[in-house]
């Protein structure tokens, strides 16, 4: 045992923070937030190689922020703990308080695209609960599939456009995707305003709302409008 308890941890705190340190790590544990993916899956979600990603992942399992089965040819990667996402949270609420850059780019495009106050984890509950909302996961299929917000409907970013019919326009529409970063729900609001919808985004994404212990489903059948 180390002469120096406190430093002998403070060298594992800094194997996390290591593992943290990438871009393309923490953008995997975006994906994996929204549910267990294959490094199959996860090179290609992301634009990296196969090998690359594997890389990437030892360094997040080795830090004990991801957990790993074997499932038959494939190995499947998952959140080790829902704790990560807490991380994150952390992470990002300090990085825009501190850091001038990230202040900007969060002005300069995030703000410009969302003129109105999002709506949090608790009002949209409320208006669930009382049926004044569509609720609209922006998500790709698959990952609508992994898990979503109860009652949600799947419709992908890219065909929003052409689904806009599919929407009742008398009703509010609450979009959300992967998280307080994701672009998605804020392409799909502005769409959807254009398009004379009262629309709003959630104020952060499902790995958040999963994580509050919100009522949450996954289901291998896409729910339509």
């Amino acid at each position: 045992m180390s002469a120096n308890p406190k430093h002998a941890i403070f060298s594992q705190f800094a194997i996390v923070a290591d593992a943290l340190a990438h871009p393309h790590r923490l953008e995997i544990l975006e994906h994996l937030a929204q549910g267990e993916r294959s490094v199959e899956a996860l090179a290609e979600r992301i634009g990296l190689s196969v090998a690359n990603t594997s890389q990437h992942l030892h360094r997040l399992r080795r830090a004990g922020l991801v957990a790993s089965e074997r499932k038959g040819k494939f190995i499947s990667y998952r959140l080790a703990d829902e704790a990560v996402i807490g991380l994150l949270s952390a992470l990002r609420k300090l990085a825009e308080r501190r850091l001038a850059e990230v202040d900007r780019i969060v002005a300069g495009y995030f703000a410009a695209r969302d003129s109105l106050e999002p709506i949090s984890r608790q009002e949209l509950l409320r208006r669930v609960q009382k049926g004044l909302v569509t609720v609209l996961d922006v998500r790709p299929e698959d990952e609508f599939a992994l898990g979503h917000v109860l009652g949600a409907v799947n419709i992908p970013l890219g065909e929003l456009k052409s689904r806009l019919a599919e929407l009742d326009p008398g009703r509010e529409v609450v979009a959300y995707c992967r998280g307080p970063y994701c672009v998605l729900a804020f392409e799909a609001v502005a769409e959807l305003r254009r398009s004379g919808f009262r629309a709003y985004r959630l104020e952060d994404g499902f790995p958040e709302w999963k994580a509050e212990g919100l009522p949450v489903a996954a289901d291998a059948s896409v729910k339509r409008p």
